[in-house]
């Protein structure tokens, strides 16, 4: 799983970062992004749960999961 956020949908609400830090940040200028170590990279599977629950939580649908 790879994991992407759509920056013209996302709308900071920062629903992600609470429900999985480890994958998601809350960056300076106020926007959401994933985190550096993730960008391009596959998900470890013991994250993919809450990257799903992310996902599933986001309001503005900005989360983008490619398996």
């Amino acid at each position: 799983m790879k994991v992407s956020i759509d920056p013209t949908k996302c709308i900071a609400c920062g629903s992600c970062v609470a429900v999985c830090p480890e994958v998601f940040e809350m960056k300076e200028d106020g926007t959401v992004d994933v985190k550096s170590e993730w960008k391009d990279k596959a998900i470890p599977e013991e994250l993919e749960s809450k990257v799903q629950e992310a996902h599933d939580m986001c309001p503005a649908t900005a989360i983008v999961i490619e398996q």
